[in-house]
């Protein structure tokens, strides 16, 4: 008998659940999606209601591709309410489980170590789940499911899987039952981790089930997938080492900051200079709000979706390490002028900061203007504050105000949608 067992505890269509639970709604008998209906109905949609998904509608479609006999709400995004109930939603995590065995993978999922929790409650792995369930449901009105499992990989796969042709929405395996009853189950997109490209890959190889890789010779698949075999063959065998402790253990040997937009519409060459040079100042602004500098910057611009051009990408060492707009704006505009066609529209655009450090670590160089450094740098950290007590948009930039300028909207966003206030 293993000794751990996991919980992953999925939110069903939890944007959807949320605004159908605020309209007084059953979110598994009403059709409705959220989506912004501003963007056209070309939109993708954040979420559709399980009612939706019945009818054979893709969670992840475009307005435009719902079928027109279907009658529907729309919700237009509301990101800050939505964080707002994954708040709560944790809290309630906390009343069974210590924060210190719980894992946020994302907004409306979660896992739950509860290994030390069962004898306490004197019950097993999936019943603890079903409880917790329950007191979402009956606290908030959103509908879960619930994987249960003896680690981590099993957990998921029983919640991806397992849960969802199950009428309560649980599921629960550990490596034998795994093994009996989805070793040759298709298709291999539906196995965490494996992706389109990988799948493709597999079926060149004469394999379509985990059972297929699991007595495939591992040099095969080594000389496949270099070093992520390993985790082919463990996951095909319904292993998986990692813990919640060592997730939260983790340190990553490079830390990187990054920012990025799909817009609204194609931009021309010079719009898309205004944009890079807003994206750039805000990323400044947080650099500084986390204390930290950066010594290059990486810089990835999609082009319009009505060519298919290859992105422009590119890295620029900066001369110092640091968190200063005066550094880093002209030298992502230097940047963008060196890689960017000045003949195509751009539609995407993504900047990373590399290899992050803690300001203890900046040095001036010698051929500096520290003082000037200093002084914006008080500037700075005003702006900041201001920002802090009366929100984003209580100070603007002259270039904000241009017209294609998009940062008085992003400031109103959350993760790239609307915020809801």
């Amino acid at each position: 008998m293993s000794d751990k067992f996991y919980l992953c505890i999925d939110l069903k269509s939890f944007y959807a659940s949320i605004e159908c639970v605020e309209r007084g709604l059953n979110p598994m008998t009403t059709n409705l999606v959220v989506a912004d209906m501003e963007r056209t109905d070309k939109t993708i949609c954040l979420a559709i209601t399980p009612a939706m998904k019945q009818l054979g509608i893709s969670n992840r479609c475009r307005v435009f591709e719902i079928p027109s006999n279907v009658q529907y709400i729309v919700a237009p995004p509301r990101m800050k309410r939505y964080i707002e109930y994954a708040a709560e939603i944790y809290g309630i995590y906390l009343q069974y489980i210590s924060k210190d065995d719980i894992h946020v993978y994302s907004i409306d999922e979660a896992f739950l170590d509860v290994t030390d929790y069962l004898s306490l409650y004197h019950t097993d792995a999936l019943s603890l789940g079903r409880r917790i369930m329950n007191n979402i449901y009956q606290s908030l009105g959103i509908p879960a499911s619930c994987g249960a499992g003896t680690n981590l990989y099993l957990t998921k796969i029983a919640l991806d899987i397992t849960a969802k042709h199950s009428p309560d929405f649980t599921g629960f395996l550990d490596e034998h039952t795994y093994r009996s009853s989805l070793w040759t189950h298709t298709p291999l997109t539906d196995f965490w981790r494996i992706g389109n490209g990988i799948a493709k890959k597999l079926h060149s190889l004469g394999i379509y089930t985990m059972k297929d890789i699991a007595h495939t010779d591992e040099n095969l698949l080594y000389s496949a997938f270099g070093i992520d075999a390993e985790l082919l063959i463990d996951h095909a065998w319904g292993n998986e080492p990692t813990t919640i402790k060592d997730i939260k253990c983790y340190e990553p040997q490079n830390h990187s900051i990054t920012s990025g937009q799909v817009l609204m519409h194609d931009y021309s060459f010079e719009d898309g200079k205004l944009i890079i040079k807003e994206m750039a100042d805000l990323i400044c602004l947080e650099l500084l709000s986390q204390n930290l500098i950066t010594g290059s910057i990486t810089l990835h611009i999609g082009y319009s979706n009505m060519l298919n051009v290859k992105p422009a990408h590119g890295t620029k060492t900066l001369d110092m390490e640091t968190n200063s707009d005066l550094i880093i704006i002209p030298a992502l505009s230097s940047l963008y002028e060196d890689i960017v066609n000045p003949n195509l529209s751009i539609r995407r655009v993504n900047i990373t900061c590399n290899n992050v450090k803690p300001e203890e670590y900046l040095q001036y160089p010698f051929f500096v203007d520290i003082e000037k450094l200093e002084k914006h740098r008080q500037i700075q950290k005003a702006i900041l504050e201001i920002k802090n007590k009366y929100g984003k948009n209580a100070v603007l930039k002259g270039m904000n105000l241009q017209k294609n300028a998009m940062t008085i909207e992003r400031n109103k966003q959350i993760g790239g949608h609307k915020s809801g206030e």
